[in-house]
């Protein structure tokens, strides 16, 4: 049995044909009976009884929830024509999510806020919750999954100006190495009409 960790093309299906949808890699598919026996190999090697009863189920678990953690839910990137011309801000804020640093394979978690300033094509407005989750949900390191975010509005709806402000705290600083717990990290892109300071960007966290 497998699950797909990717979008797959569902996930990259855009409802309005004349418009492309980014360029995204595709995962392999995770492989959960290989998962399975690479965490039952990993207890052991920890030192743990892995016929402990309250260890039996644990790859099965484990394997389970990581697959979880890497797969976004499928969905359709619907746009709509900018018909009224409204050229203000579009910003959506403290959207939660949480990712899996690549180097620990541990949880980081915090919010995001994602704005545009619209060209001639919308979004509806969960599909910005929908765009963070779809890249968060991968192996990451927070400052190029605020790029891909960035990105993606960017090649999606070729906008005015995109701006893309992240905040989370890293278990692998909080529960090993320095023990920061509670510190937030941020990282920012911003392009276009909005690359540069002013009333539009100030609307973001600071």
């Amino acid at each position: 049995m497998s699950i797909s960790s990717a979008a797959l093309p569902e996930l990259l299906a855009f409802e309005d044909p004349a418009l492309d949808g980014p360029a995204l890699d595709v995962p392999a598919p995770i492989d959960l009976p290989a998962a399975q026996a690479a965490i039952t190999a990993f207890l052991r090697a920890l030192g743990r009884d892995v016929n402990d009863p309250h260890l039996l189920d644990t790859p099965r678990r484990v394997a389970a929830a990581y697959a979880e953690m890497l797969t976004p839910r499928p969905t359709n990137w619907t746009t709509f024509p900018n018909d009224e011309g409204y050229a203000g801000l579009v910003l959506v804020k403290d959207v939660p999510f949480h990712s899996l640093c690549q180097h620990h394979l541990l949880p980081f978690r915090g919010v995001a806020h994602v704005g545009y300033l619209p060209g001639e094509r919308l979004f509806g407005l969960s599909k910005l919750a929908r765009g963070v989750e779809l890249f968060s949900r991968d192996l990451q390191v927070q400052e190029r999954l605020t790029q891909q975010v960035a990105d993606w509005l960017e090649e999606t709806l070729s906008p005015r100006g995109v701006g893309v402000v992240m905040e989370a705290e890293h278990m692998c600083m909080s529960l090993r190495g320095v023990h920061t717990a509670g510190t937030l990290t941020r990282t920012s892109v911003f392009t276009g009409e909005l690359a540069d300071a002013g009333p539009l960007r100030d609307q973001f966290p600071q």
